[in-house]
């Protein structure tokens, strides 16, 4: 199946607490113009998550996507 990413939220938790918030939301913006739009193939929406978060090296939060037919 194809899907389209429309929405995704990263978990930038780190065990350290020293990072300043603002660089959380760097990131985090950073990424959702990387992955946002993208278009990936997988199995199912657990595939969808695995093969982004092996991607990117970070866990998803929450993702939105769409189906695009053939």
């Amino acid at each position: 199946m194809k899907f389209l990413v429309t929405s995704i939220e990263f978990d930038l938790s780190t065990d350290d607490d020293s990072i300043p918030e603002h660089i959380h939301e760097q990131v985090q913006q950073e990424l959702r113009d990387e992955y946002i739009g993208t278009h990936w193939d997988a199995d199912d929406e657990d595939d969808l998550v695995e093969e982004i978060t092996c991607a990117s090296g970070w866990c998803i939060n929450s993702i939105d996507y769409v189906h695009v037919l053939s």
